[in-house]
């Protein structure tokens, strides 16, 4: 039992250590790209 338990902690350590990693590490910014669109005024 105390093998199981001790694997478990090492395993959240572990994901811990990657999750905060990646947090840090990756890159999820989005692709910038200027966009144009006309736009009608209806000034009457």
């Amino acid at each position: 039992m105390g093998r199981i338990f001790k694997a478990l902690v090492l395993l959240a350590i572990i994901g811990f250590v990657g999750l905060t990693g990646f947090a840090y590490l990756g890159d999820l910014s989005p692709d910038q790209q200027e966009v144009k669109k006309p736009v009608v005024l209806d000034a009457d």
